[in-house]
């Protein structure tokens, strides 16, 4: 393993880290907590040989396991995590100032989940960097094939030669338009007021045409740009399409509004898509714009942005450079991750989309060791990554892709452009080594997480810059059933990496080591978080309710070792939180969220990957959808929980919701009885309960459109019913 030392360059530092300080006290800890996990193993063991209900304690040794499985990766990204600091100030004071080429990637999929003026701004926000303009190329992949967005996009390339400059003038921080105009704190010029109108007017014009579904021939100003409109013909369809690659602005002619500097290249890019050619979702949308790239401009810097995360830091790039030139790191410096943001989130984050254990908790643990993963967004690349290991160069099938080829011809060049479309073929990747060996891998719906995962497994590293000022601000769901559909996405694709031959527990482990291997492990296994929650949510307020206990009496010392190791293990999760900036209230509804998704999306996600390998079912990809609904936000700043429409995704954590309550109920009748069998049974209820009450104030109060559906509810009661019958002949 790569050590992380301190860099420098030229005298003068641009990069250090430091360790937190939290490191030593954890290592201590985690070995007590082995100690009591092996206790808590050794009793379930006895148990089960002396048991006279062998499958109840069965159960909860499993549930345990799993438990332990996941604390033990968590616990492994507790070793060494660590912060960094970069000075991009001294690196443009450096007396030969190099700035290599950066290549921007922005994908979108849908123009109404997705609206164009969302991609407007990401890519202004990306255009306007502090960087050398005519060394920014911006590659938009519109996988929707939709003339709405490209109509966007030539709006963008028009006021972008007004926006550049006003921000560079003014050293303006929000570079994102939308961002800018909506603060209400700037004092506004005359400019700026000029700008704003113009940037209105945009809007209005782009709005109207997605608004009408279609662009309409007064809003097309020039011949060149007509002729492109006419591809959507009659034969035209999202998933049926012909390659669309469009140069918008040419950093070799097109200058500002003042003729000052190279305007960046923007070039909208639909990669030919055929009913039956695979489409490999976001991974084959990269791959198209990583070849059309290479072909165009091949920058050795790829940034990769979604269409809903816009530049927060107008220095960002020089961030990243202050790592991919220090000469001790280079060679094997695959990538420099960003942590993901969020813009707008509530006080409480009722839906814990800020995902601070994913973003940035798991992420500086993996820091410490060989680096985090990749995010899908807000990274920036060395294209050699994306061609083997850093000791073993894989070719692509043509030079024109190599990534340390020069690109010399111009971009509007027709042997170029004619390249271009070629390589975007929705046939060209067949026998070659695109998906997996060369580019974004291919075998899982999360290739983000995948794709970084296996450039750590050939030898690659990272980092993971932690500016104060957020680089990336994005957008988030604000409804409970978009965050449960999102979730299980991402956990149908990483059991589709748990189970596949690069699984982290054989191969992880193998090629990086066993604490690396463990923290890889974490998310690839979230389907089976719904193990423990179910049985620890089910079994023992069953055996409450039929007056059985199946924990230990307060009086028998393995009482203590349950609190020791509920309490332990949720102090730790509390610390972390706290340590890197979490407020309690958002820790509590963060580890709400893992309940309420482990008995959602996780349960689900599990059951059709199942259904799938036994060839049952198929699993679709869906776009969250980042458009506004005026009712949804309302009910999300005042922290109210939107169940959205009907989904059977909500019948478990209703049901476990209902036993609970119902248990806590008979359980606080047998304690006031005199009775002390069932404290344990009892916390666990109690602690159930109080998460839950959202889903309770949701049945019992609210008749709002948010409210959980009155068919869930009935479900979830019949249910109920079902499970105390069953209960009652489990334990008697």
């Amino acid at each position: 393993m790569e050590s992380h030392v301190k860099h420098s360059v030229g005298g003068s530092s641009l990069h250090t880290y430091h360790p937190c300080r939290r490191n030593v006290p954890f290592r201590i800890y985690a070995v007590i907590h082995i100690c009591g996990i092996v206790a808590l193993m050794y009793h379930h063991v006895h148990s089960l040989v002396t048991a006279d209900k062998p499958l109840v304690t069965s159960m909860l040794f499993i549930a345990d396991v799993v438990l332990a499985l996941f604390w033990a990766g968590t616990a492994a990204l507790r070793f060494n995590p660590v912060h960094r600091s970069e000075y991009p100030e001294k690196y443009v004071a450096k007396p030969v100032v190099d700035f290599p080429k950066l290549d921007v990637f922005i994908c979108t999929a849908d123009p109404y989940k997705e609206p164009p003026m969302m991609v407007v701004n990401t890519a202004l926000s990306v255009m306007a960097y502090d960087y050398p303009s005519d060394k920014i190329s911006v590659y938009i992949s519109d996988d929707g094939g939709s003339s709405l967005t490209l109509f966007a996009l030539m709006e963008a390339a028009k006021f972008s030669k007004h926006w550049l400059p006003f921000c560079k003038r003014n050293n303006i921080l929000d570079r994102s338009p939308e961002v800018y105009f909506s603060s209400k704190s700037h004092s506004w010029s005359d400019e700026a007021q000029n700008l704003k109108i113009m940037y209105k007017d945009m809007k209005n014009r782009v709005e109207h045409v997605v608004e009408s579904g279609k662009v309409e021939a007064e809003f097309i100003t020039c011949d060149k740009s007509r002729g492109v409109f006419d591809l959507w013909s009659d034969k035209f369809t999202r998933h049926d399409h012909p390659s669309i690659i469009q140069v918008l602005q040419n950093n070799e002619t097109d200058m500002d509004d003042t003729n000052t500097f190279k305007m960046p290249n923007l070039i909208y890019v639909s990669r030919e898509k055929s009913k039956v050619s695979p489409h490999h979702f976001k991974a084959g949308a990269l791959n198209t714009l990583l070849r059309v790239s290479a072909v165009i401009t091949n920058s050795p810097i790829i940034l990769t942005v979604d269409c809903d995360v816009y530049s927060n830091d107008p220095v960002t790039p020089v961030r990243a450079l202050c790592y991919f030139t220090d000469p001790k790191i280079k060679s094997t410096l695959g990538f420099v991750q960003f942590p993901q943001r969020f813009q707008g989130l509530s006080k409480n984050d009722i839906y814990a989309c800020e995902c601070k254990r994913i973003f940035v908790i798991m992420m500086i643990g993996f820091d410490g060791l060989l680096g985090p993963n990749y995010h899908g967004t807000g990274c920036f690349f060395n294209r050699r990554v994306f061609f083997g290991s850093p000791s073993n160069l894989i070719l692509p099938e043509i030079d024109e892709l190599r990534p340390d080829r020069i690109a010399d011809k111009s971009v509007n060049s027709q042997e170029v452009l004619a390249l271009a479309h070629k390589v975007a073929g929705c046939n060209y990747e067949r026998n070659t080594n695109w998906g997996s060996k060369i580019g974004i891998r291919y075998g899982s719906l999360v290739e983000d997480y995948y794709t970084g995962y296996r450039f750590h497994c050939e030898g690659w590293r990272s980092v993971l810059p932690t500016p104060k000022r957020a680089a990336f601000y994005g957008d988030f769901p604000k409804s409970l059933i978009d965050v449960m559909n999102q979730q299980k996405r991402w956990a149908f694709g990483h059991l589709e990496i748990a189970f596949s031959k690069y699984s982290p527990i054989t191969y992880g482990i193998k090629s990086l080591g066993l604490l690396m291997g463990l923290g890889y492990a974490q998310s690839p296994f979230w389907g089976l978080w719904s193990i423990p929650l179910i049985i620890y949510g089910l079994l023992p307020q069953l055996s409450l309710l039929c007056g059985v206990s199946v924990f230990p009496k307060t009086s028998d010392p393995w009482f203590w070792l349950y609190i020791f190791l509920f309490f332990g293990a949720y102090t730790q999760d509390l610390l972390d939180f706290v340590f890197e900036g979490g407020s309690y209230r958002r820790w509590w509804n963060d580890q709400r969220m893992w309940l309420i998704r482990g008995l959602t999306s996780f349960l689900f996600a599990l059951i059709e990957f199942t259904l799938k390998n036994l060839n049952l079912s198929t699993f679709g990809f869906n776009v969250t959808s980042k458009a506004d609904d005026e009712e949804v936000n309302k009910r999300y700043e005042q922290d109210i929980f939107d169940f959205g429409s009907s989904s059977y995704m909500l019948l478990p954590v209703t049901t476990i919701a209902i036993v609970n309550l119902l248990a806590l109920v008979w359980g606080l009748y047998i304690l006031f009885a005199g009775r002390e069998d069932f404290v344990l049974e009892l916390m666990l209820a109690s602690f159930a309960v109080v998460n839950c009450l959202p889903i309770y104030e949701s049945i019992a109060l609210r008749k709002d459109d948010g409210k959980l559906p009155n068919m869930v509810c009935f479900s979830a009661g019949t249910v109920t019913f079902v499970l105390i019958v069953s209960g009652y002949f489990l334990f008697k």
